[in-house]
């Protein structure tokens, strides 16, 4: 709720912006706002994923694929996320967020997103999400003939995604997760 303006007029803007293709990067300039940071005057952890959700928008919105999803119902909603962090990201400082879809499993379409200054990445997170219908989830079979896209030949999810996603998965809705530690 707390960028829900932010993301309105990200998405207005993302609407005027240059088309891209559906496997493209998606690069958007960005300023550290007094709304983005903690005690410390640096972006906050959790903040860093919150802002990604406004690149992944732009990146949707630009390919097209954003309006064709709405259309049909379809919802995108995150299962799993992991963030390294390099350097922090300062009030008021300029940066660029970069965003582009990583490849696909069975169950997820997966993201890479980048905080980028001069060049530089400052922090990286890979994002695994999937879109849902009010029937349950979107097959990729569903969303590539929406997008009319195939994935590229050479477009492969690299091992260690499939790992991550693997080692990091709760159990299926449909099978009990007891809350027990140790």
């Amino acid at each position: 709720m707390h960028l829900l303006l932010r993301t309105l007029l990200h998405l207005l803007l993302s609407s005027r912006r240059p088309k891209l293709g559906f496997w493209d990067t998606s690069s958007v300039p960005m300023r550290v706002l007094p709304t983005d940071i903690d005690v410390a005057r640096h972006i906050n952890n959790g903040m860093y994923l919150s802002l990604m959700d406004l690149g992944r928008f732009d990146l949707l919105v630009r390919n097209g694929f954003w309006k064709t999803m709405r259309s049909r119902g379809w919802s995108p909603v995150v299962n799993a996320e992991t963030i390294a962090f390099r350097k922090s990201l300062n009030l008021w400082q300029k940066y660029t967020m970069e965003s582009k879809i990583l490849g696909f499993d069975d169950r997820a379409i997966f993201f890479e997103q980048r905080m980028v200054v001069d060049g530089e990445i400052y922090a990286r997170a890979v994002i695994a999400g999937r879109l849902v219908s009010k029937n349950g989830p979107v097959t990729n079979e569903d969303i590539f003939e929406a997008a009319r896209q195939q994935p590229p030949a050479d477009m492969v999810l690299p091992e260690w995604v499939h790992q991550w996603r693997e080692s990091n998965a709760l159990p299926s809705t449909r099978r009990p997760a007891p809350n027990v530690w140790g």
